[in-house]
């Protein structure tokens, strides 16, 4: 296979800016690679590292993409704008790695000036992201352009599951030896077991001397918090409820979580919400202290919230929706809830049974603490076993040499 002197990952996403899964990838894809082979990363934000074979350039927003246009779409046109930037940049990689629609562009672009490949992981499809027409307007329909112009023409796909790959083939126009599943990962050193902290627990007002269920995530449709939160007055009553949910993806999602809160904490106590994006450490620390993790999720590629709360040797209860079979094993590692949704759509065809569904599970497993001890060194042990990152960086290198020793085909 051909030496590769040096690869390029383009991500909307990258420390201290992380708020999401795709971020946390690449903070970690990143940090891998890079023990093997230099690595330069584009981002948006004002970020500038170099650590040897990690380089890190930050791409800043252009104030003309916010003038004189509809609010709405300046996500969509900052990315591209971004995107182009990122391409037309001197580029010395043998090959760019792309991450979410916001710099799938960009990849194409370089491809093309650079004549290098291009690959796209994919941690979510716009197909699959009707309601972000709530955040984006019209402009939901420029991101799924550009998402689709890019995946038909790049050199490879990476799915981030087994279930993602079929519904990239089933999308797009694309050679199904172009999609390839390489699951995410995650460091088991740094998200491990640990004892009580109490202090930590009593600092977001959390009870030290009671059990409690987590929800970890931004508020958005697709993170499925409504259907948690609706659930909240059938969990039993001696578990505190903790959300730790911030980012709303518009205004009305924000509003209609403050007022289903309101009105579940005022039925019951030990409902807490904070509200503010935590540091990955106290959120390990959370997540290492909670008797139940729970994942509501309606759409959910991979799921890599449910691989954190394994490593810590939390009992997982999530839904059975994409990516999520792979990484948690029922009645070995957590409890799966088919939501039920209705075909086409992602809306559970009954939200309550949904939401009921969730509540039994939880309870079931806050009142048996031999089955949430067993399925947390059960769920601990996959993770180091199936997703460490070294052995993700090696696969993706593997790719990458392959994509390389072909060059880039012209399309």
């Amino acid at each position: 296979m051909p030496a590769l002197n040096k690869v390029a990952l383009f991500s909307k996403e990258f420390p201290p800016y992380v708020y999401g899964g795709a971020g946390v990838h690449v903070e970690y894809l990143a940090q891998a690679l890079a023990k093997k082979v230099p690595v330069e990363v584009r981002v948006f934000g004002d970020q500038e590292s170099n650590d040897g074979n990690l380089v890190v350039r930050g791409y800043p927003q252009w104030d003309e993409t916010k003038r004189n246009t509809d609010p709405r779409f300046v996500g969509a046109i900052d990315a591209y704008a971004r995107s182009l930037a990122m391409a037309k940049d001197t580029l010395d990689a043998d090959l760019v790695h792309c991450h979410t629609w916001y710099t799938d562009m960009g990849g194409l672009i370089a491809g093309q000036l650079w004549g290098v490949p291009y690959v796209l992981t994919i941690h979510s499809l716009e197909p699959l992201r009707p309601w972000k027409v709530e955040q984006l307007g019209n402009a939901y329909h420029l991101s799924a352009w550009m998402e689709r112009t890019a995946i038909e023409a790049a050199d490879a796909i990476i799915a981030v599951s087994r279930e993602t790959r079929d519904d990239v083939l089933r999308l797009f126009k694309i050679a199904p030896e172009r999609v390839h599943v390489i699951h995410n990962g995650i460091d088991p050193s740094e998200y491990r077991p640990a004892g009580k902290d109490a202090a930590t627990l009593t600092k977001y007002g959390i009870d030290p001397e009671r059990p409690f269920v987590l929800f970890v995530g931004r508020i958005t449709r697709q993170k499925g918090i409504i259907h948690l939160v609706r659930a909240i007055p059938e969990i039993d009553p001696d578990l505190q409820v903790v959300l730790c949910a911030g980012a709303p993806d518009t205004p009305e999602i924000g509003k209609e979580m403050e007022v289903g809160v309101a009105t579940v904490a005022a039925q019951r106590p030990g409902v807490i919400w904070i509200r503010e994006m935590l540091p990955r450490p106290e959120v390990i620390k959370l997540y290492a202290q909670a008797d139940v993790f729970c994942c509501p999720s309606v759409y959910e590629p991979f799921g890599i919230i449910n691989l954190e709360a394994m490593a810590c040797e939390t009992a997982v209860v999530a839904s059975k929706v994409g990516g999520i079979p792979e990484v948690v094993i029922p009645e070995e590692t957590g409890l799966l809830v088919d939501p039920g949704l209705t075909p086409g759509t992602f809306d559970p065809a009954d939200p309550a049974a949904f939401s009921s569904g969730m509540a039994a599970a939880i309870n079931r497993l806050a009142r048996d603490p031999g089955l949430r001890e067993r399925f947390g060194r059960a769920g601990r042990q996959r993770v180091i076993e199936h997703f460490s990152w070294d052995a993700i960086a090696d696969e993706t290198l593997a790719l990458y040499r392959s994509l390389v020793e072909k060059g880039r085909p012209s399309r």
